[in-house]
């Protein structure tokens, strides 16, 4: 385990809107508002046929291919997440979700694009004072967090 201590920035809230895109988004307004490391919590609805990274394709493989799964309907989400810059200092978040439509669930990152269903509320609480990067990792090909 590595670990680095940090400091409370800004906290804001954000209303997103009907076909609006997570990450693109979220990501966006941290470049405009110079947010380079954070903490995203999301509330709100999922529009059909958005894409959730569900897993690797192979857990024991060297560089694991991504399952992608399109949401069959439209659906309740609820989702947390860190926004950190990486190596070209663009902020690039990393937020998982749960989506339910009735009695079915499906959790995944939204890295591939989860399109807002008229409500989205974020809550981004910028974290300061520290040095952390997402680093692409050579044996994994994943862009970690680097402290």
């Amino acid at each position: 385990m590595k670990y680095t201590e940090a400091n409370l920035g800004r906290i804001f809230i954000l209303r997103l809107e009907n076909g609006d895109k997570i990450p693109d988004t979220i990501e966006e307004f941290a470049k405009t508002h110079q947010i380079a490391s954070a903490m995203v919590q999301f509330l709100g609805g999922a529009d059909k046929d958005s894409k959730v990274v569900v897993g690797p394709e192979d857990g024991a493989a060297p560089k694991p291919r991504k399952v992608i799964a399109n949401l069959p309907g439209t659906s309740e989400a609820l989702g947390l997440g860190t926004l950190f810059l990486n190596e070209a200092k663009v902020p690039k978040l990393h937020l998982h979700a749960a989506f339910g439509r009735g009695k079915d669930t499906l959790t995944g990152c939204t890295g591939e694009g989860v399109m807002i269903w008229h409500i989205g509320e974020v809550v981004i609480i910028e974290l300061t004072n520290f040095t952390a990067r997402r680093k692409i990792d050579a044996q994994t090909g994943f862009e970690l967090l680097e402290l």
